[in-house]
């Protein structure tokens, strides 16, 4: 039996192990042979596995292994109707985690599509205009791009809590506005983007949320901030850095806004799912990404 059908069972065994209130119905085809969640189970195995590339992966798997093995532009199809179930698996694995957690990190990573001298030519993810890629700068690498924004809160530990897409264009500080409906009563740290002081106020009245970010040098009563924020706020540029490195986040084989979105949120999902099961099956670091699970 060859590796990647062994995290497949492993990885089928974990998520099938949480209850379930919804079973998302695809529709997809004459009649399923896999189950929403086998489907699943295989995505994040080659998310797991540093397999962004679906002919690859159905080169790699020997049929008679997997014997309801879909069909692979079947597979793709299947995926992508999945994309509400394959958050709720993502929101129930971090759920283990995140109960009793008060201080979340926030930031954002540039998702390109293409390079910035190409994007005036390209067709890719421009079915709609709501969906459409923009322009961006990106202030930490000093460059603009094409594509889109990953925005993420994250704990102290590094698991994600809450996710969104959005366009280039769109600056930090609009994020925290839709925060609201998705936490409450805890301290939020975040780098100078998050600097806004209504924002700031709103947060706090509205949701009891503290917003803690560094002070620009030039503002009045200007006070440094305390090196613990500083130390914590690294920890979901790590994760940026694991899901640009295992991953391969920023590696794009989507041609539509629909299969962008289902492949980022899965890549998330297999990287909370090893932190799962480092810290409830071996009890071991979370972190520890580049590790078997077999």
């Amino acid at each position: 039996m060859t590796n990647i059908v062994k995290n497949y069972f492993r990885v089928l065994e974990v998520i099938s192990s949480l209850s379930y209130d919804l079973e998302f119905k695809s529709n997809v085809g004459r009649k399923a042979k896999m189950s929403d969640l086998e489907v699943v189970a295989l995505s994040l195995t080659a998310e797991f596995m540093s397999i962004d590339s679906e002919n690859s992966l159905f080169k790699q798997i020997n049929q008679p292994e997997i014997p309801n093995l879909l069909e692979r532009s079947q597979f793709n199809k299947r995926r992508r109707k999945l994309f509400l179930f394959l958050e709720e698996v993502r929101t129930k694995l971090a759920r283990e985690f995140l109960e009793f957690e008060d201080y979340f990190i926030v930031d954002s990573m540039p998702l390109e599509i293409c390079k910035f001298s190409r994007h005036n030519r390209i067709k890719i993810c421009k079915d709609e205009f709501e969906t459409a890629p923009s322009k961006g700068f990106c202030a930490s690498q000093n460059n603009w791009f094409y594509g889109y924004k990953l925005h993420g809160v994250c704990s102290v530990a590094g698991v994600f809590h809450s996710l969104d897409i959005t366009k280039a264009e769109v600056h930090d500080v609009h994020f925290l506005k839709n925060i609201k409906q998705q936490m409450s009563d805890c301290v939020l740290l975040g780098d100078r983007g998050y600097l806004s002081e209504s924002i700031q106020l709103d947060l706090f009245q509205s949701v009891n949320i503290k917003l803690e970010t560094p002070m620009r040098t030039n503002q009045k009563q200007y006070k440094p901030q305390p090196y613990i924020f500083r130390k914590s706020r690294k920890r979901i540029e790590t994760l940026f850095s694991q899901l640009c490195d295992q991953f391969m986040i920023r590696r794009n084989y989507a041609k539509s806004f629909e299969g962008f979105k289902t492949r980022i949120l899965a890549k998330i999902t297999s990287l909370t799912l090893v932190q799962y099961i480092n810290k409830f099956i071996f009890d071991r670091p979370i972190n520890n990404i580049k590790i078997q699970i077999i």
